[in-house]
């Protein structure tokens, strides 16, 4: 009953946002994306983990490198999304799968922060689509962006395939990858339900991987290599409650 009662809460305060963030965009022309994400985007995911009882807590000592960047993170659970946008990552566009705009209140979020909706993977020839729409974007505004590899929760909370998409967006960009490590306790995490219980979230920001040298011929190379860091991480959390020292940013 309780859950219930947040999963209500958590509506309501989604609703609320996307019509703050609605009436903000009216007078300025739903021009001020920045605003709309990294403000009131980013107390919306706030307002939501407090509901839940969930804790974020960041691991970051340096800070983020200047101009274009490709965020990328493992993605295990309905929590994510909430955890991202809380962030308020800089100057930051996102991919989202397409069929929650279902959810008329993110849908209504989701278009005036200029989220680019992705499609299912049975449909390559529209993935490959939206990504070249992005990359023309994203290259002639600079702006930086955030996809998960993954592309679907993985259940278990184990590190799922990769995808190519992310890593053929960084080769076209030659933009530094930009890669954070989410660790939710297995008994908080809901996976893809809402079932999550209260507890501490540890999101690691890893040191960023250079892809001025990349080439696309590579592209399956470099997928599988930074997959490799992911698992790499991924066993030392599991193991110790933290990644490498030396991969950590």
């Amino acid at each position: 009953m309780k859950n219930r009662l947040r999963v209500v809460a958590s509506f309501a305060v989604l609703s609320a946002g996307a019509l703050v963030m609605l009436a903000a965009a009216i007078p300025t022309f739903g021009l001020a994306r920045r605003f709309y994400s990294e403000i009131i985007g980013k107390k919306i995911g706030i307002v939501i983990l407090r509901l839940w009882g969930v804790q974020s807590v960041v691991h970051r000592s340096l800070p983020l490198p200047a101009g274009q960047l490709i965020y990328i993170a493992n993605h295990t659970s309905t929590i994510d999304l909430f955890l991202l946008i809380a962030l308020g990552l800089p100057r930051t566009r996102f991919f989202m799968f397409g069929a929650v705009r279902k959810i008329v209140p993110l849908a209504v979020i989701g278009y005036l922060i200029r989220i680019f909706w992705t499609a299912p993977q049975e449909f390559p020839e529209k993935r490959r689509r939206i990504f070249a729409r992005a990359d023309r974007i994203l290259r002639r505004s600079g702006d930086s962006v955030y996809l998960s590899p993954e592309g679907m929760r993985v259940v278990d909370g184990e590190v799922g395939h990769f995808n190519k998409g992310s890593f053929h967006l960084a080769t076209s960009l030659h933009a530094p990858i930009i890669p954070i490590y989410i660790a939710i306790p297995r008994d908080i995490n809901p996976g893809v339900g809402y079932d999550a219980r209260p507890g501490q979230i540890d999101i690691w920001f890893l040191r960023p991987i250079e892809t001025h040298d990349w080439r696309l011929e590579d592209l399956e190379k470099n997928r599988d290599a930074v997959h490799d860091l992911y698992l790499r991480v991924h066993d030392s959390v599991r193991a110790t409650g933290k990644p490498p020292a030396e991969l950590v940013a």
